[in-house]
């Protein structure tokens, strides 16, 4: 009798235990059942059908665009749980601000990919992923999600393939793709909410970003993460606040000469020297070669940048937690950066433009602002005369010379930009104004070869 009773036990808790199981399940196959078919819906009828769909039920950014299949998405037991750090921290209404927002990443490497990675586990609805290039091996020690199974996968649908598993609820759109002027069009349409440039390349970064200007796009640009180590010195500021940063230098240069943008544009950014150079470009006899003949996309650098994982990792962290943050309308206030002696490179700017005025009538062909002055001062000519190789004065020595410095034209026929400046004391200044430069290098060869070359780093290094 005791043994009929168990077995009966036995039974009813394992038919209660189906039952559970089976509603689950059945709630939660319904649940993928109808977002699935919503999105098929919307796929099949086109924009304007998705108006209609998102007036009747679906989660809306104040664009318009839709974001999650339905409005209650949140309410979803699943996506709620997963959900639910985001929600105590957000609250529900700014939790469903993120859930139906668009989000583009372009350029999905070792910062790219940890961006788009946590935007997706942040909720986000939608999602854009482009990048033209595929996973390497050599990639593996700083990519968010790829695995050795994923090398020669696009990185892009290497990207959809591991979101699918983690937030299967988020449209993720994947384009192998190069950004330029022919796919702007394809790549920003649609009213993204938010851009993020995780681009290493400066004629796509640039173009990229003056279009997100043109267009009106709430943008956030990576700077260089390569060749540094330090996590706690990356900050989040205007472009034209970053320093010790060869790319951003560059792109600030190129976006206030080609577009006229000089401010407005949030970036991530280091404040530690890269503590590594580009390494010589060998090709595959093992000789060192020009690495612009070996170019599969003109433009694109082929040497390599020795990285630290984790940096681009936090660098992508960052950005996805600024962008967040700010679809969430979560105010946040950055630390500021803080350039010490800034006023003595602001009085060697005025400097020059009076200069300029003096000479030539004109300061128009000034090119180069105050940040510029001071990587041309700090990283070309050492605080100290172009005339002096050896520092003799360090510390507030250093700086009381800088009383007795100018900066001038190399070449009289060229603009005043960074590749065409010398730092000399005013008389030396005066006595260069007098010579040319056939003279100088007929006269003195070794100064000759030794500024030229140090113009031409600065060239390379902005790409000009």
């Amino acid at each position: 009798m005791e043994g009929k009773v168990k077995c009966i036990a036995l039974v009813g808790a394992g038919a209660l235990l189906g039952s559970v199981s089976t509603v689950f399940l059945l709630k939660f196959l319904q649940r993928k059942v109808l977002y699935h078919c919503s999105r098929k819906d919307i796929e099949l009828n086109g924009k304007q059908h998705i108006s209609d769909i998102c007036t009747k039920g679906y989660i809306t950014s104040g664009d318009g665009n839709c974001g999650m299949a339905f409005l209650d998405a949140l309410t979803d037991e699943i996506v709620s749980e997963q959900l639910t750090r985001n929600i105590q921290f957000f609250g529900l209404e700014s939790q469903q601000k993120v859930t139906a927002s668009y989000v583009v990443v372009v350029g999905l490497g070792g910062v790219g990919s940890h961006a788009a990675s946590m935007l997706l586990r942040s909720g986000v609805g939608r999602l854009l992923l482009v990048d033209f290039d595929q996973v390497s091996v050599s990639s593996l020690n700083r990519h968010a999600v790829a695995t050795r199974a994923d090398v020669g996968m696009p990185k892009a649908q290497c990207l959809k393939k591991h979101f699918s598993l983690i937030f299967p609820e988020c449209h993720i759109d994947a384009k192998v793709l190069l950004y330029d002027e022919s796919s702007e069009e394809e790549i920003l349409s649609g009213h993204p909410d938010f851009v993020l440039d995780c681009i290493d390349n400066i004629d796509t970064k640039v173009a990229l970003l003056a279009a997100c200007v043109r267009r009106g796009l709430k943008v956030l640009s990576a700077t260089g993460a390569g060749a540094r180590a330090d996590p706690t010195r990356i900050r989040v500021a205007d472009l034209r606040e970053s320093t010790n940063d060869p790319l951003s230098r560059s792109v600030r240069h190129r976006l206030r000469k080609d577009h006229g943008i000089e401010r407005g544009i949030p970036v991530v950014f280091s404040l530690e020297k890269p503590k590594a150079k580009l390494l010589p470009f060998k090709a595959p006899s093992g000789e060192e070669e020009n690495p612009s003949d070996y170019q599969i996309v003109p433009g694109f650098r082929v040497r390599i940048i020795p990285v630290l994982g984790t940096i681009p990792a936090i660098f992508g962290q960052v950005m996805a937690s600024y962008v967040v943050t700010q679809l969430a309308r979560l105010q946040v206030h950055s630390e500021p950066v803080v350039n010490l002696d800034v006023d003595h490179y602001r009085m060697l700017h005025q400097r020059l433009i009076e200069h300029e005025e003096y000479l030539y009538g004109t300061a128009m062909q000034v090119q180069i602002d105050v940040e510029e002055v001071m990587y041309i001062v700090k990283e070309l000519w050492h605080r100290r005369s172009a005339r002096e190789p050896s520092a003799k004065d360090v510390g507030r020595g250093m700086w009381r010379s800088v009383n007795e410095l100018i900066l001038v034209r190399w070449d009289r026929v060229k603009p005043a930009s960074v590749s065409n400046l010398i730092l000399l004391k005013f008389e030396q200044a005066d006595e260069h104004e007098m010579r040319t430069l056939d003279d100088i290098k007929e006269k003195e060869p070794e100064f000759f070869l030794r500024v030229t070359s140090v113009l031409r780093r600065a060239e390379l290094e902005f790409g000009l």
